[in-house]
C-alpha cells in the first residue's frame, strides 16, 4: 500500500489581476510508514501542497493519490478517515466554545465510533493529557496543551497519514521539543506516515528521513536527511538554506 504519490502537481490562485502559480510541476512520493519534510522559505508552496491534498484548494491539475485512493475534486469520507491534518496554530484550530470532550466526541461520532468514553480516555492518554483535561475549554489550556488536543483530534479516526503544517512554530520554544517528541513517539506507536511542512531544518532533521526542498513553487531537490546532516546538498538553494540555518558558509561541504 502506498502512502502519498504526487505527480506533476500544479496549484494556482486566480486573482482579478492575474493567475498566481503557487505550485509548479511537483513530483513527490512518500512511502507508507515514512516521514518526509517539505522545507523552503515562506511562500514557496509548502503548505499549499498540503491544502491541495486535503481538498481545501480546488484549483489544481496533475495527479494525487493517497493510501491507494486517487484524488479528484472532492474528498470522500474514506479519505478523511485515512488522512488527517494538524494545523500550525492551535489557538485557531479549536472552537473556543467547545470543551475537549466535545471536540473529541464529535470527531469520533462523525467517523462512526460508539465507544466514545473509552476512546476519549485513550486519546488523551496517548497525547500526554490526563482525564482532568477532558472538560476544559481552549482558553483554559496552554498552547502546547491545545496542540496536544489538536493531535488527539487528528488521531481519533485512526488515520494512516498525518499532514503536519508547521505544528510547533506557533508554540513557545520551551514546549516545541515536547510536541515534536510526542509526534515521533506516536508515529512509531501507530505506524503513521507523515508529510511535514517546516521552515526549520533542525525540526525536519529530527522528524523526517527525507527532505524535499521547495523554491518558488518547485521542488528543487529531494535528499535523505543523512545527506543534509553531512552538508551534501547538490542544489545551490538547498546549500543556501543549510548554510543559513547553520549561520556560516561551509567551504568544503563537510562538518567542521
Amino acid at each position: 500500500m502506498s502512502g502519498i504519490i504526487i505527480d506533476k502537481l500544479n496549484v494556482w490562485f486566480d486573482t482579478p489581476e492575474a493567475r498566481v502559480n503557487a505550485v509548479k510541476n511537483v513530483n513527490l512520493r512518500v512511502e507508507k510508514g515514512q516521514s518526509v519534510g517539505l522545507v523552503g522559505e515562506s511562500g514557496s508552496g509548502k503548505s499549499t501542497i498540503l491544502r491541495a491534498l486535503t481538498g481545501l484548494i480546488p484549483t489544481w491539475s496533475g495527479s494525487m493519490e493517497v493510501a491507494d485512493e486517487k484524488l479528484g475534486r472532492k474528498r470522500s469520507h474514506r479519505f478523511y478517515k485515512k488522512v488527517q491534518m494538524v494545523f500550525q496554530d492551535p489557538y485557531a484550530s479549536l472552537h473556543p466554545r467547545h470543551s475537549v470532550d466535545q471536540v473529541l466526541s464529535e470527531t469520533l461520532r462523525l467517523h462512526g465510533f460508539s465507544d466514545i468514553d473509552q476512546r476519549i480516555s485513550k486519546l488523551l492518554s496517548d497525547v500526554g493529557l490526563g482525564p482532568a483535561f477532558r472538560f476544559r475549554y481552549p482558553h483554559q489550556l496552554s498552547g502546547g496543551q491545545r496542540q496536544r488536543v489538536a493531535i488527539a483530534r487528528a488521531l481519533a479516526p485512526e488515520p494512516e497519514i498525518l499532514l503536519l503544517d508547521e505544528p510547533t512554530s506557533a508554540l513557545d520554544v520551551s514546549v516545541q521539543a515536547e510536541i515534536l517528541n510526542l509526534l515521533v513517539d506516536l508515529r512509531l506507536e501507530h505506524g503513521l506516515t507523515y508529510l511535514m511542512v517546516s521552515h526549520d531544518l533542525a525540526v525536519i532533521g529530527h522528524m523526517c528521513e527525507y527532505i524535499a526542498v521547495m523554491q518558488l513553487g518547485e521542488i528543487v531537490e529531494i535528499m535523505p536527511v543523512k545527506e543534509m546532516r553531512e552538508l551534501r546538498p547538490t542544489h545551490p538553494y538547498s546549500r543556501h538554506l543549510l548554510e543559513s540555518s547553520l549561520g556560516y558558509k561551509s567551504e568544503d561541504n563537510s562538518v567542521q
